[in-house]
């Protein structure tokens, strides 16, 4: 019986992700890799995956990525080949009046394949907050705002760098989150919501309009969702840039 694809899930392992200010972070990614397996394979092919993976993660970049894809693929003698790898990744914030400074934590994702199924697509998730449009109009003290997720998946016409996409969400959104505020702060991002409420569908249009203007950015798609503090439910929006009329 010929076994069409072999892999392996969800190996956790030490990487170090290239920064744009220079520089490697070290973290912890999540991987998992599969490849087609020729007819004239008999052997264990875990060994391969795991050799090719220990021997390219001392500094993650797209470059690397790809070379991961190659390596796989030359050794299994594989027409196609794909690689997962989703990893925290932390950057530094000053809260917006006080200064203060706390990591934020985003979640990135590379994945791809080679061969047969050749792409690279790149993809975080930001926490913003959103508040509600209707809850503003029609009280007369307040408006209810929450905490929301935006996932951004992109392909490049050119390298794009992962804060360079935390940036473009984090500014169509209602306020951006915070790790750390103190008082001063707090009444900056709650006044700021106040002043720019959005739906969800609001958010994804303009992440949608923001990725469309950037140079580098290929085909995209953009997800929202809004954690509701007054529903049992979330709110959704999403968007592929093949559907956008």
């Amino acid at each position: 019986m010929h076994i069409q694809v072999v892999g392996i899930k969800n190996i956790q392992t030490p990487v170090k992700v290239l920064q744009k200010k220079g520089g490697t972070q070290d973290t912890i990614a999540t991987i998992s890799m599969q490849a087609s397996l020729p007819r004239s394979s008999r052997g264990s092919c875990v060994e391969t995956f795991t050799s090719v993976l220990n021997s390219s993660l001392g500094e993650l970049s797209i470059p690397s990525f790809g070379k991961i894809l190659e390596d796989v693929q030359e050794s299994l003698h594989s027409q196609s080949a794909r690689l997962e790898m989703s990893f925290p990744y932390f950057l530094e914030k000053q809260a917006p009046v006080t200064g203060t400074r706390s990591l934020m934590e985003y979640g990135c994702t590379f994945s791809g394949g080679i061969g047969e199924d050749q792409d690279f697509i790149l993809s975080v998730t930001v926490p913003v907050t959103t508040l509600c449009p209707c809850s503003k109009e029609i009280s007369k003290d307040g408006a209810h705002n929450q905490r929301a997720e935006v996932r951004l998946n992109v392909t490049m016409e050119k390298f794009v760098w992962i804060e360079d996409l935390i940036s473009l969400i984090e500014q169509s959104a209602s306020c951006e989150v915070y790790a750390l505020l103190k008082r001063p702060d707090e009444k900056y991002v709650t006044e700021r919501a106040f002043n720019n409420p959005m739906f969800v569908e609001d958010v994804v249009r303009k992440v949608a309009q923001a990725a469309m203007a950037h140079p580098d950015i290929g085909w995209f798609s953009a997800g929202v969702e809004s954690f509701e503090s007054i529903h049992k439910h979330s709110a959704y929006a999403y968007v592929d840039s093949n559907e956008i009329d």
